[in-house]
């Protein structure tokens, strides 16, 4: 393992078992969300570090019982979580990196990211391997339940012109990791990105 996941799993480890508890009143957000990424019945989605799964339940309502869903996380104990959830019930979960993903050449119709891309170690990479893995035409959200500013307001830190996430940053990241930028919302109550898998 290197450097990079392990700092991940050693910023996620110790917060896996308190995770639901600190955001409760995420859910209403996730399933919107998923909402806007437009999946249909049958359709196969990845949940791209899912941690505890939040996203989970509402990616099976959508893609129903003929679909498939992933979820894949590079921390051990936030997949323990997530089966201390349930939420295996609506989803294979998977212990992997998003930069080597176990699938195929377009094997999926979208991925869902929740505050995702600030903890990619290869964000060009790693964005690559995700389209690598989504058919063309297929969908990538890039979400979080609360904007940027908000969110560096609740950990006590400036919003940065160098943050991965602003706009002017982001649409060329995923412009050449082959992605299409469809829209960007980035306001108090929500961050998401819609990105279409480009031919």
């Amino acid at each position: 393992m290197d450097d990079d996941h392990r700092q991940v799993q050693e910023f996620f480890t110790p917060r896996a078992a308190d995770w639901e508890r600190r955001f409760p009143d995420d859910g209403p957000a996730y399933a919107a969300a998923v909402a806007d990424l437009g999946l249909r019945p049958g359709d196969a989605v990845l949940d791209a570090g899912c941690g505890t799964g939040r996203a989970l339940p509402a990616l099976r309502e959508a893609v129903g019982p003929s679909g498939t869903v992933l979820g894949l996380d590079l921390t051990p104990a936030m997949l323990r979580e997530a089966l201390r959830e349930g939420r295996d019930g609506s989803a294979a979960l998977l212990l992997g990196d998003v930069g080597r993903l176990p699938l195929r050449d377009g094997a999926l119709d979208a991925v869902f990211g929740a505050g995702l891309v600030s903890h990619l170690a290869r964000p060009a990479d790693d964005l690559r391997e995700l389209a690598r893995a989504v058919r063309p035409g297929g969908r990538l959200a890039l979400f979080h339940p609360v904007g940027r500013a908000a969110l560096a307001a609740r950990h006590g830190r400036p919003l940065t012109s160098d943050d991965l996430r602003a706009e002017p940053n982001l649409r060329p990241l995923l412009t050449g990791s082959g992605w299409r930028t469809l829209s960007y919302v980035d306001v108090d109550a929500r961050f998401l990105v819609l990105a279409e898998r480009t031919d």
